[in-house]
């Protein structure tokens, strides 16, 4: 497997992870039960395409790499700090729509930060921003 490959997978593995980690979370504060099934389903897909990048790690014996500790705990602060403020379904769209932008943001730079990594790793690439889309898509009813 090519460095770029390896590179953007690890990249998708731990924003994939990081994604999980907002939704869980955020999860216990959302009062809509339409809203929390979209994040358990949004919550499932990530899980798919986790155990997707694993698999692919795992045949090339790369470790799994999990999100930077900094921006985990500045994702905690901010949740946090707004979830005190205002508890409300409209805030935890919010945040989930901030998130979605960061993660889409993150793995279009990779994409082009990475152009010779494989296809079908590419591929995973393209389908964890198709799930980002489309949660922040299902979000907006809650804005």
């Amino acid at each position: 497997m090519d460095d770029d490959s390896i590179k953007l997978l690890r990249e998708c593995d731990a924003g994939i992870k990081m994604a999980i980690s907002s939704i869980d979370e955020i999860l216990e504060n959302v009062s809509d039960e339409k809203m929390k099934k979209i994040l358990r389903d949004s919550k499932a897909e990530h899980r798919k395409l986790e155990q997707e990048a694993e698999e692919y790690l795992n045949q090339y014996q790369e470790p799994e790499k999990e999100p930077a500790a900094m921006a985990k705990a500045m994702s905690w602060f901010k949740t946090n700090m707004k979830m005190v403020m205002d508890e409300s379904d409209a805030t935890v769209a919010d945040l989930i729509t901030d998130g979605c932008h960061m993660g889409i943001k993150s793995v279009h730079r990779y994409l082009n930060q990475y152009p010779s990594a494989e296809g079908k790793i590419r591929k995973l690439a393209e389908n964890l921003v198709d799930a980002q889309e489309k949660l922040l898509k299902d979000m907006r009813a809650y804005l």
